[in-house]
């Protein structure tokens, strides 16, 4: 099992960046598969990007391609996503998941056994 936590949430205005970090504490982190979902209020849970245990695949959902990028260091256990030209619709609550087998990059949440407790974003315009 892994647990996770995520930190780097805040407020920031239109246009701004932001740096989110999941740091997963248990064994076999370089294994899994990880993930970046997001929740609105009032709308359902809906995948931001993912990354395979290696870093050497990525997806990203159509609304976020060409401002975030994720990435992952195995040797601190940790996975980030770096969000830039923020939009006040990117608003929400960030999660990070993860999942078995690292090399499918799964973009519903039922995919994903292992979640963090999340981090809120919230952009001003």
């Amino acid at each position: 099992q892994v647990q996770l936590g995520e930190s780097g949430g805040g407020l920031v205005q239109a246009g701004g960046s932001l740096r989110l970090s999941c740091a997963a504490a248990g064994r076999g982190f370089s294994s899994y598969t990880m993930a970046w979902f997001r929740q609105a209020p009032g709308k359902e849970r809906e995948f931001v990007s993912g990354i395979s245990w290696s870093g050497g695949r990525t997806n990203y959902d159509d609304s976020v391609k060409g401002r975030f990028t994720i990435s992952r260091d195995n040797a601190k256990n940790t996975v980030y996503l770096q969000m830039n030209s923020l939009k006040p619709e990117d608003t929400a609550v960030y999660y990070c998941a993860a999942r078995l087998p690292g090399t499918v990059i799964v973009t519903t949440p039922s995919g994903y056994p292992y979640w963090g407790q999340g981090t809120q974003v919230t952009v001003s315009s």
